[in-house]
């Protein structure tokens, strides 16, 4: 038989890597088998595979043959890309050099490296996208690399195209095809799950699994100036429960009144972010998107810190979080809207009940207590028995006061006059009856005359006028109260002030006092309340309420 010539061992060295490839599913072993193929072929004591990452300016993988793994510890972290490495990458094209020492482009080798002199680097390209470069250095005896080498590690570059090409839509398939099942999940959700904690939990999750990040939030605003911690995935998701961080001068709070997405790559470097909340997430890099309806931001979607060597997130990644952000902005949306319109039948049906226990106590009771009263009257014009007559006249007294307290209880509960004359006169009678039983001055001021607003607007602003009047008595100890009513544009304004005792309205504006059924009631008709007190001026109620 004749001898194998070394060109023949080359061939079939090349057809065995080529058999081998295409049955090898991993791809960090498929590259391994080629840079080692590489090595063989062309006689580098030597060989390296670099993979470009995504941006096409440095590499994301770097695979050796001929160096042990003691070395490799010594040498340190892998090349990324720079010196001679750096050039292929930015020419894309080969380079055979003699000594690579000798190049001017060179940058040297770390402490701990191998010294190297002959060099072969060749492009990994297909259809004219570059994938990355296999590198071969120290052929055996000294030699230089030839054209032959060359040509033969093009053919083992581009089946390594190839299979980085394949493995990367294969990625890249997977990776949408993970994205849809979420956003199916996620879906379906939607529309089966009325829980808002669980729903925005889910998003969370979901979300931070496909991005790869460290820990992923949704914030939702609490009260004017905070933003609550609403659901949260990841490290650190348990310490996060109930917490809170301020609006102003945070980068989620920021991010809700621009209403747009942000990207950072160094949460240290950017002016905006809030030094808290950057530790209490332990976070690096970030990027917010806003929950947005209707171009209204509802509240701010966050994830930090990508998974691996590099934490920051990429242009995809945002796209990807908005698309998230809708569906957690669609259920926050129709949360708010199912809490609305319960908030608005109970209100509605409180008001009904009030009128109609209004009108039975009333015509009813009243009717009642008055025809005891005369009952007794008569009674008492017939005893002839001084004492009996004395203990039917004290009778009377207590029917009179008890008929006073029922129809003071009426009123409190449901005016007449709020329904058949309207606000002004309603609260003129509040205010009038208020001064007479507390011995409190009370200066009432309108510019509305006689104007009949909608009844749900009338009957809010009188609720809170009466709620702040009774806040006034509990807890103010004035000796002055002023009440205004004015219609400013398309909004009608309520002022209510007194000289008392005030509070801490920062702290207490929503816990207690009635606040939080005024803001309740304001909420549903798109008004706003606004609260100034302290303990030397008193306590200033302002309340403004859109009206068409």
């Amino acid at each position: 038989m004749d001898a194998v010539t070394p060109s023949e061992k080359r061939l079939r060295a090349l057809l065995e890597t080529g058999v081998a490839i295409t049955s090898e599913l991993s791809l960090d072993s498929l590259l391994q088998q080629l840079v080692e193929a590489a090595a063989e072929l062309t006689g580098a004591r030597y060989a390296a595979l670099g993979v470009i990452d995504g941006s096409g300016s440095e590499l994301e993988r770097f695979l050796t043959t001929g160096i042990d793994p003691e070395t490799h510890a010594a040498i340190g972290e892998l090349p990324r890309g720079r010196g001679i490495l750096g050039v292929l990458i930015r020419e894309d094209v080969p380079l055979r050099l003699h000594d690579l020492s000798e190049d001017a482009r060179s940058v040297g080798f770390p402490p701990n490296h191998p010294p190297m002199r002959t060099f072969l680097g060749v492009p990994i390209h297909l259809r004219g996208v570059a994938y990355g470069n296999l590198y071969l250095t120290e052929k055996a005896g000294g030699e230089d690399f030839t054209e032959e080498d060359q040509e033969l590690v093009g053919l083992l570059a581009s089946q390594a195209a190839v299979a980085i090409e394949n493995a990367r839509l294969y990625e890249a398939a997977t990776g949408w095809s993970r994205q849809l099942e979420s956003l199916n999940e996620v879906g379906n959700a939607l529309a089966t799950e009325t829980d808002l904690g669980r729903l925005l939990d889910l998003v969370a999750r979901r979300l931070r699994e496909l991005l790869e990040a460290r820990i992923v939030v949704v914030m939702l605003p609490a009260g004017a100036d905070q933003l609550r911690f609403a659901a949260a995935a990841g490290d650190g998701r348990d310490q996060l429960a109930g917490e809170t961080i301020t609006r102003l001068g945070s980068k989620s709070g920021r991010v809700l009144e621009r209403a747009q997405s942000e990207r950072v790559d160094s949460l240290l470097d950017d002016p905006d972010v809030d030094p808290h909340a950057a530790r209490l997430l332990g976070a690096r890099t970030g990027l917010w998107v806003p929950l947005l309806v209707r171009g209204r931001a509802i509240g701010v979607l966050a994830a930090h810190d990508k998974l691996g060597q590099d934490v920051r997130f990429a242009d995809a990644d945002v796209r990807l979080a908005e698309t998230f952000a809708a569906r957690a902005a669609l259920a926050v949306d129709l949360s708010e809207r199912i809490a609305s319109d319960s908030l608005r039948r109970v209100v509605e049906a409180q008001e009904l009940e009030r009128r109609r226990l209004a009108r039975e106590l009333h015509d009813e009771t009243g009717q009642a207590l008055t025809s005891i009263l005369l009952g007794l009257k008569g009674l008492e014009d017939k005893l002839g028995d001084p004492s009996a007559r004395a203990a039917t006249g004290e009778l009377r007294e207590l029917v009179v006061s008890t008929l006073q307290d029922v129809r003071r209880l009426a009123v409190e509960l449901r005016p007449s006059a709020l329904d058949d004359f309207g606000l002004v006169a309603a609260v003129e009678r509040l205010a009038a009856s208020f001064g007479e039983q507390t011995g409190i001055t009370v200066d009432f001021q309108t510019a509305l005359a006689d104007e009949r607003l909608p009844e749900e607007v009338e009957t809010a602003l009188y609720r809170i006028v009466q709620e702040s009047l009774t806040n006034v008595v509990k807890h103010a100890r004035a000796r002055h109260v002023s009440i205004l009513l004015a219609r400013r544009d398309s909004a009608v304004k309520a002022v209510i002030e007194d000289d008392g005792q005030g509070f801490d309205s920062a702290e207490d504006a929503n816990a207690g006092f009635g606040l939080l059924g005024m803001r309740e009631r304001l909420a549903l008709l798109g008004g706003r309340l606004e609260i100034e007190s302290s303990g030397e001026a008193g306590t200033t109620v302002a309340v403004e309420v859109p009206v068409s």
